[in-house]
């Protein structure tokens, strides 16, 4: 695993984003086992309580689960995935939209722009 850390968010906050978009992306599934806290602070060099933080708050919100003995695993609730992909997806388009209209871009602009971009992904997508 390989973040790149910023100075603007808590790493255990970066760690949680980063973990929450590898499940949504897929690279994580339902089900599938999370290394362990002394394995990833390790791997990322990072103190071991900070990994423990970031694994009970992804236990809070219900997308990790802990298996007493056997260790921690991505939750098996699709609709827990689902929801989480929405919310990044809606945080994701609130941060456009504000960019697009501090440019000074009017709403049917953006959905004009939004439209043509989408079109033009598919043809180079049928294309190839």
């Amino acid at each position: 695993m390989t973040i790149e850390f910023d100075n603007n968010a808590p790493i255990y906050i970066q760690i949680m984003n980063y973990i929450k978009k590898q499940i949504v992306i897929g690279k994580m599934g339902p089900g599938d086992k999370i290394e362990s806290v002394r394995d990833l602070a390790a791997e990322l060099q990072i103190n071991p309580n900070t990994i423990q933080r970031t694994f009970q708050e992804l236990e809070r919100e219900g997308i990790v689960e802990t298996k007493r003995g056997l260790g921690r695993y991505v939750t098996d609730e699709e609709s827990t995935i689902m929801q989480m992909k929405k919310e990044m997806a809606s945080e994701l388009l609130g941060r456009f939209v504000s960019g697009m209209k501090e440019l000074g871009f009017a709403e049917g602009d953006i959905v004009a722009l939004v439209e043509g971009a989408v079109q033009s992904d598919t043809k180079d997508k049928e294309e190839a």
